[in-house]
């Protein structure tokens, strides 16, 4: 076989396809280098958030009506919805309208694994619910922003559980806020975000997120048989109301004497001191107003939120260490006490507390001025103190009336009852002890109920 040399064609389409390689390795080689064109900002928003976000999935059983005389039938109504993790611990935040009247709520992590979670506070008003995950591991938590500075105009991002669709995203941009949007009779939103983006079914209580990948508020609405309209809780809004249901639950066991509020510094959020508690164990360890909480016994804080939820898990026996900076940026670590003071009026091994408990049923305390001022205004009243129940012995006259642990007795009849011997004055009085039905009055999941007392043959009354 004779060799023969190759053609000037022939060497000229070997150069181009060679080159044409060599280009396309460099190309490719530049995208690794300097990312390819696709990783957009939507896109890495998308991968930064997405662990955070969970898909909530559950049934409840409802009345389906029935014909006259054949009774009343139910049926049970599958759900779904979106929550978004705000505690490493597992807590995570959604709408209550997703959780009500669920008695098996499921939940399903980013990465495909199940657990199960259960409500510890609510607010009917607002609609937003906050949850328990009993995670293994710390779970991804979202990054917080601010609605306080949103642009009509610019892109956002949601991310959620549409039609059971398991994290679906979206894109639009701010439309308009503060949006007032009527619901029914009964329910109402204020001062939301309008959004472009797409919400469907399933998508309540998933984050809207701006292109920097922060969380800017809780997707709640949409507006029925429109295109493209759609309405966001703003995140300011909602660290408020979750912040004041966390502080209800530990003021009773804590007691700091430090309140504050979330401020913006340098495009990152802190924990400003507004004012500390005269007397107070903080007081006494040098926290002042204009100092910044960091952490929390090894728990970050950069919000209002954060701060209450680093309380959530303490007692009233375990001390509280506190990472301070003051204005100079000097930081200190202080250990505070938990509850510097006892009540003494109101412990169980009180006289008083001991005649409530046995006459009448109960274990209680005195709410906290400043939680009763987040009371009214989440319910928009001007109720004055209340009695926060603690405990309802079974069986008791308390117990049969329908009361529970955590509602808050208000007043029975003319009286009001802020503490226990309020309420032991009202037990012994001539008037209630003759047997005359006594109206009584308590708060139970934001709404003020009305029931009736009688001594001598208590009733299973009570209404709204």
């Amino acid at each position: 076989m004779k060799l023969r040399p190759a053609s000037m064609t022939t060497l000229l389409r070997s150069s181009v396809i060679c080159l044409t390689t060599f280009c396309t390795l460099l190309a490719h080689t530049a995208q690794t280098a300097f990312g390819s064109n696709r990783d957009t900002p939507v896109v890495r928003v998308v991968r930064e958030a997405s662990p955070s976000v969970v898909n909530i999935h559950g049934h409840k059983t409802v009345r389906a009506g029935g014909l006259p005389g054949q009774g009343q039938s139910f049926q049970q109504v599958n759900g779904m919805g979106t929550g978004v993790v705000i505690d490493s611990r597992g807590y995570v935040v959604t709408n209550f309208h997703v959780v009500q009247d669920v008695n098996d709520i499921r939940v399903t992590l980013a990465d495909g694994r199940p657990a199960v979670a259960r409500v510890i506070a609510h607010d009917l008003r607002t609609d937003l619910a906050v949850l328990k995950i009993d995670a293994r591991e710390p779970l991804p938590v979202i990054r917080i922003g601010t609605s306080e500075d949103l642009w009509v105009g610019e892109t956002v991002i949601a991310i959620g559980n549409a039609f059971g669709y398991e994290h679906t995203v979206t894109q639009g941009i701010v439309s308009a806020l503060h949006r007032d949007v009527p619901v029914n009779e009964e329910q109402s939103y204020t001062d939301l975000i309008q959004t472009s983006a797409e919400i469907n079914p399933g998508n309540s209580g998933g984050p809207l997120l701006n292109l920097d990948g922060q969380m800017i508020g809780i997707n709640v609405a949409v507006r029925v048989g429109a295109q493209g309209i759609a309405f966001t809780i703003p995140v300011d809004q909602v660290l408020d109301i979750v912040s004041g249901l966390i502080q209800q639950k530990t003021v009773n066991q804590i007691s700091h004497g430090i309140r504050g509020v979330t401020k913006w510094k340098d495009d990152e959020s802190i924990f400003e001191v507004t004012s500390v508690a005269s007397g107070s164990s903080a007081e006494k360890e040098g926290v002042g107003k204009g100092d910044r909480i960091l952490q929390v016994n090894g728990h970050t804080v950069r919000n209002h939120m954060d701060f209450e939820f680093s309380m959530l898990e303490l007692t009233s026996r375990d001390s509280i260490e506190f990472e301070v900076a003051d204005s100079k940026g000097d930081v200190t670590l202080v250990s505070l006490q938990s509850r510097p003071q006892t009540r003494t009026t109101d412990a169980i091994s009180s006289p008083v507390a001991q005649r409530i408990w046995t006459s009448f049923g109960i274990q209680g305390e005195p709410v906290a001025e400043a939680t009763m001022q987040d009371l009214n205004r989440r319910m928009e009243t001007a109720y004055g103190a209340g009695l926060k129940i603690t405990s309802v012995r079974p069986g008791s006259q308390a117990d049969r009336q329908g009361m529970q642990s955590g509602d808050v007795l208000l007043g029975i009849r003319n009286w009001q009852t802020s503490n226990l011997n309020d309420l032991d004055y009202i037990l012994r009085s001539d008037e209630f002890r003759s047997g005359s039905q006594s109206q009584f009055f308590i708060i139970r999941s934001n709404k003020t109920m009305i029931g009736y007392l009688q001594v001598a043959q208590a009733s299973r009354r009570t209404t709204r």
